[in-house]
């Protein structure tokens, strides 16, 4: 989760980052009209139903412009939030509130999106024993907010990235020549710390999966029924996960196969933006 420790570590250089992409030089259009310091106070307002995710990172903008800014919220992140529901009011220099205002909501409205839909989709798979994953499919410097987002909205994570898993996919089976040689290698190299998983696209490769000791094997792109033939053949010996294209509309196509897992690059690649908005700016005058 992002605490305020791993906020500053990790997130506050891609924070900086989208406001530089967003202010090159400066904010043209704030300081033609408003010269000087002025205190001011906008509102945050949610126009759709859904669930709240980035918070923290939506104040964070506006901290690294001032840390004087101040931030009053009304919800916190994985809250269910209705349309017309006030969120929070930022308080502090109105060009601060201005200049920071795209960046924070682009932030909040994406990662809202995210927790959103994974929510959708956690829904469908309740009475089942298969838990929701994500993938590294993510928008590029945005991996660390998606994830998080995908957390908040009752999903899990698959590995963060390349360093933190093994993943044998059609490529590097290709490479190795096969699926026994390619597990056999990933053994041969990786601390025995480390799972290591199998993509595997037919009962053939299922099969030589787990003869060959694989931990984890990936149903990539099968049918219901040759999951289900899948899932019978492995019988327990390894976990099971599934995945290919799998959204909210067709999950419930998988859900009686008896996967343990199913990963849905969908949630982060595909989910809408939940639709917030910073209204009522105004001066605080004589404050």
């Amino acid at each position: 989760m992002l605490n305020p420790v791993s906020m500053k570590i990790n997130a506050d250089e891609l924070i900086k980052s989208a406001l530089k992409e967003d202010i090159s030089d400066e904010d043209v259009s704030t300081n033609a009209v408003i010269k000087d310091y002025v205190l001011g106070s906008v509102q945050l307002i949610c126009k759709q139903d859904g669930v709240i995710c980035g918070l923290p990172v939506f104040e964070r903008v506006f901290k690294i412009l001032d840390e004087r800014t101040e931030v009053k919220f009304f919800a916190k992140d994985g809250d269910k939030v209705k349309k017309g529901q006030l969120l929070a009011e930022v308080k502090g220099d109105i060009r601060v509130l201005l200049s920071g205002e795209r960046t924070a909501l682009n932030f909040l409205q994406r990662m809202s999106g995210i927790a959103t839909y994974t929510a959708e989709v956690v829904k469908l798979l309740q009475g089942t024993k298969t838990k929701l994953l994500d993938t590294r499919k993510t928008t590029p410097n945005m991996r660390i907010f998606e994830k998080y987002a995908v957390k908040v909205g009752g999903g899990n994570n698959h590995r963060y990235n390349l360093s933190d898993g093994v993943l044998l996919k059609d490529n590097h089976i290709g490479a190795a020549g096969s699926v026994k040689e390619a597990v056999a290698r990933a053994k041969a190299y990786a601390p025995f710390v480390r799972k290591i998983e199998v993509e595997v696209e037919n009962l053939d490769m299922c099969r030589e999966a787990v003869e060959a000791g694989a931990d984890i094997i990936m149903l990539d792109n099968m049918t219901p029924a040759e999951m289900k033939e899948a899932v019978k053949l492995i019988g327990g010996r390894a976990l099971t996960e599934c995945s290919g294209n799998v959204t909210r509309e067709n999950i419930k196509n998988i859900t009686d196969t008896g996967v343990d897992f199913v990963s849905s690059g969908a949630l982060t690649h595909s989910a809408p933006i939940l639709d917030l908005s910073l209204k009522n700016l105004h001066p605080l005058e004589g404050k």
